[in-house]
Order: structure tokens, then sequence, then C-alpha cells
């Protein structure tokens, strides 16, 4: 895939799903399309993508947390367009407490226990953004408007949603 994305073939993409189905089909040629693509292409890469890693805009899957270095990476790269955009859906996925609310919802143990996989799709995919906050608050410093208004706004959506707490 070039110089960016090095690693996505190390993923088990063929083992994860996303909420369109299997991961190893949609979400690498989405990254790369992101990565070489022109803005146009770009965007209605970062809007598929963001359907298949956080649907409806806040409930994320098992593909997600695996994705969401890659995104870092994609705005922190100086020739990739349309960083808001990425900034945007990596604000989404960190907002993302579906899955917890609904299991705090769930008075019935064991329906309660049956939302343990999807609240650990939520925690790693949070604690995932949480971890490119290097690359964000670089991007946050950036002498173009349209990228650093972006990624502050990530950081504050960051200070305003805490990591979930351990189980």
């Amino acid at each position: 895939m070039g110089s960016l994305l090095r690693s996505v073939s190390g993923v088990r993409w063929g083992e994860l799903r996303d909420a369109t189905g299997a991961a190893a089909g949609g979400i690498p040629p989405l990254l790369s399309r992101i990565a070489y693509g022109d803005a146009d292409t770009v965007r209605i890469a970062i809007a598929d993508l963001g359907d298949a890693i956080c649907a409806l805009g806040f409930v994320v899957g098992e593909a997600t947390a695996p994705t969401v270095p890659f995104l870092l990476e994609l705005a922190g790269s100086p020739q990739v367009a349309c960083k808001a955009e990425l900034l945007d859906l990596l604000g989404s996925i960190c907002r993302t407490d579906q899955w917890h609310s609904a299991a705090a919802a769930t008075q019935d143990r064991k329906h309660n226990a049956s939302y343990q996989e999807q609240t650990g799709w939520e925690t790693a995919a949070r604690t995932a953004v949480y971890a490119g906050q290097p690359v964000i608050k670089g991007v946050a410093s950036s002498v173009r408007p349209e990228e650093a208004k972006p990624a502050r706004k990530l950081l504050q959506v960051m200070d305003d949603t805490p990591p979930f707490p351990e189980p």
C-alpha cells in the first residue's frame, strides 16, 4: 500500500467484522483510497469507512479499534486530503457509548452479560483514539486552520469523554 499504511496487511481483517460485513473486503481498500485519492475520492471513502466502523455515527464494531491507528496515521500525514473529515470520524468513535449505555440500562444480569463483547469493542476503540493523542496534538498545532481547528475540537471531545472505567 505504499509508504503509508504499511502495517495494514498485518491485521487479520478476514477475522473481523464491521457494520457492513467482513472487514477484509472493505476496510483496507477504503484506507488506501483515503491515503492516495484526490479530495473527492477521499471524502467518499471516509464516509463509507465511517458507515463500516462507526455505523450511524455512534455504533462501533469489532473492526473499529484495529482501524483507528490507520486513521491516526492518515490524519498525521501531510499529503492526505480531508483531515477535518478524518478527525470528525475519530471524534465520533471517541464519543460512542451506545453499547455501554445499553448494558447499563439492562437490569437483567443475563442480558447485561450479552453486551460484554460490544462494550469491549467500544472501550478498545476509545482507547485507540486516546493512544493517538500525540498525532492529534501535532495536527492541532498546524498553521492550516482547516486542519488545526478540527484537531483541537477532537482534543476537546477527548477531554469531555474520559476512558471507560475498567470492568
